[in-house]
């Protein structure tokens, strides 16, 4: 395409909606987004009134939505930031509209009956979301290059989904993992993870100087890595944890192998998929990831270690929950539709 392009987003006043802004508000090849708000969510006006970060940087106008708006500011790509129901029932009208859509909610991620149901949507239309669903592309930028050039509607990742299917996918791929003896998944996540709106767990007196695992079992993500790695939940185990920082993630997975590896041909196995994947970077034993070295950046870190028998496996995945787990990778998918370099305007 020639000239810069012009996105939307709609949402931008939460946590991960001000992270998309951040990015796109220095990426060359797009120009300043329209901003707009939910009927009965936050009210119009500037935008540095909601994050005075921003004053003194220009006056971005949150605006009401409005479909004429779009179509005279020639709006081609809207970003959703928009809560889980909310976009179930707005995709299929952007849809009409001719909008390529990227959305940062669960609203489309899900195929399986079995797996959605844990959103509990009542669709209008249930034959109709079926097949905007079985269309949509699930946006984990380093697996789905191919499919996101024709996109129409991105479904972007979890943030505890993408750290755990990137540090697992290559070695599922590869036939190595006896998934059998269980696959066990322990993810820490940074507070910014719940959302923007407080909640009696969130508070700063209930996070700081603790730690608690919560939704133990029929977490939400987990489908999303059922689905995407083909496993059956019978071989599945996710925990996740609230750790007392602002962002950050940090993902310890446990598998069985069903040969004794060496520590090289698990490290080449990684090498192999991710050669041409500029924000997956890896870190050979005795180096472990660590949330500080991937924290405001939208790379995933890798590490593992290998039990002295070489059988078991412990891998290591890092990522910032607001980036790469959220906004950065929402970029880099709309880097990879237009067919620029997917390292554009990204930490």
């Amino acid at each position: 395409m020639t000239g810069k392009l012009q996105t939307a987003v709609l949402g931008p006043t939460g946590y991960t909606g001000f992270e998309l802004l951040k990015i796109l508000f220095r990426h060359p090849r797009v120009k300043t987004p329209l901003l707009f708000v939910r009927e009965g969510s936050e009210a119009a006006g500037p935008l540095s009134d909601v994050f005075p970060h921003l004053s003194g940087n220009g006056t971005h106008q949150l605006e009401p939505f409005a479909w004429s708006r779009l179509r005279s500011a020639g709006v081609e790509l809207l970003f959703l930031a928009t809560p889980h129901e909310y976009s179930r029932e707005f995709v299929p009208e952007a849809l009409d509209h001719g909008l390529r859509i990227i959305d940062l909610s669960g609203a489309w991620r899900l195929r399986s009956p079995q797996n959605l149901a844990v959103y509990k949507f009542k669709d209008a239309d249930p034959a109709r979301a079926a097949k905007i669903a079985e269309s949509a592309v699930y946006g984990l930028s380093e697996w789905k290059r191919k499919e996101l050039k024709e996109a129409r509607l991105v479904a972007n990742p979890g943030c505890y989904p993408t750290s755990i299917i990137l540090a697992l996918a290559p070695l599922i791929n590869a036939n190595v993992i006896d998934s059998g003896q269980g696959v066990i998944c322990d993810s820490k996540s940074g507070v910014s993870g719940a959302g923007k709106k407080p909640t009696p767990t969130t508070h700063f007196v209930e996070v700081a100087d603790n730690f608690r695992a919560y939704n133990p079992v029929g977490h939400r993500h987990t489908g999303e890595m059922l689905e995407q790695l083909k496993l059956s939940s019978k071989d599945l185990v996710f925990t996740p944890h609230l750790l007392p920082i602002p962002r950050g993630m940090f993902s310890t997975i446990y598998v069985h192998l069903k040969t004794p590896m060496k520590a090289s041909e698990v490290e080449q196995v990684w090498r192999d998929a991710y050669a041409a994947r500029p924000f997956v970077r890896m870190f050979a034993p005795p180096r472990i990831p660590e949330i500080a070295f991937s924290v405001n950046t939208n790379y995933c870190d890798l590490g593992f270690a290998l039990s002295a028998g070489g059988e078991r496996l412990t891998l290591f995945s890092s990522i910032d929950n607001l980036v790469k787990g959220a906004a950065g990778q929402a970029v880099q998918n709309m880097n990879l539709m237009y067919g620029w370099d997917e390292k554009e305007g990204l930490p």
